[in-house]
């Protein structure tokens, strides 16, 4: 065999051998597990209702994926169902909140991979202060509707019914968290949470369900939240002077 035949074979087996390697490096990339990827798409599809990345890691269906969202508002109006909210408001609400839910605020940092395998994932949250802000705007609204059924009932009209009156309370709240939304959510200081993965018994990754619960927690601001923030401000200011962070079960499986 000739050098220059001999080399042209060398050559090509090392052009085959460097193409299998390539291919198994890309394929192991394609198929490692990326803890930051997975959170962003399971908080993307529960709470924006983006479905791409979410179908592509998991491999769920865009049906199985809108489904999560859906779900967790289906959570949520599921606490209404003993309220007197009137039934006829009721998908007001829930498209209402379903566009809330979708401008919370939430930044997936760096992953830590531990000792164990698992993961530990940081999320910066801004809280959504929509209910904080227009919780006096609804007091004052509700306080004139009651001002306006006393003086018609001093003036001898007929008292409303209970219905019609909560029925007309939770229209007001509506129309103000409608009129907030409309004119631009405000966001609170941004807060930490760190979200732990880790696999299951069936060896699919999940994120931990208390970790999720915390996080939830924090993305939106409840009107009571910046009054405590307040008060507990006030406490330790004075304290100084005087001494000197339902979702459904989501996993992902390492291949």
């Amino acid at each position: 065999m000739s050098g220059k035949r001999r080399r042209n074979i060398i050559i090509a087996a090392a052009l085959i051998i460097l193409a299998a390697a390539a291919a198994a490096g890309i394929c192991l990339y394609l198929n490692r597990f990326d803890p930051e990827a997975y959170v962003q798409a399971v908080l993307d599809v529960s709470y924006k209702k983006e479905t791409e990345e979410y179908e592509e890691i998991t491999g769920a269906s865009k049906q199985e994926a809108e489904a999560v969202f859906e779900e967790n508002l289906d959570a949520t109006m599921e606490e209404f169902e003993s309220s007197p909210m009137p039934k006829e408001l009721r998908p007001q609400y829930r498209e209402l909140f379903g566009e809330i839910a979708m401008q919370v605020s939430y930044t997936v940092g760096e992953a830590h991979r531990e000792d164990d395998g698992s993961y530990a994932v940081p999320v910066t949250v801004k809280p959504l202060t929509l209910f904080s802000d227009t919780y006096d705007t609804f007091q004052q609204k509700a306080k004139e509707y009651a001002d306006q059924v006393t003086d018609s009932v001093m003036q001898g009209e007929a008292m409303p019914s209970d219905d019609e009156m909560q029925s007309e309370v939770y229209q007001i709240y509506y129309d103000v968290l409608r009129e907030g939304v409309d004119s631009g959510l405000l966001y609170g200081e941004a807060r930490n949470v760190t979200l732990h993965i880790a696999k299951n018994a069936d060896g699919e990754y999940e994120i931990n369900a208390e970790d999720m619960k915390a996080l939830d927690s924090l993305l939106i601001e409840e009107e009571g939240d910046a009054q405590e923030e307040s008060d507990g401000q006030d406490s330790a200011a004075g304290a100084s002077a005087g001494s000197g962070t339902e979702s459904a079960e989501m996993t992902q499986t390492e291949r």
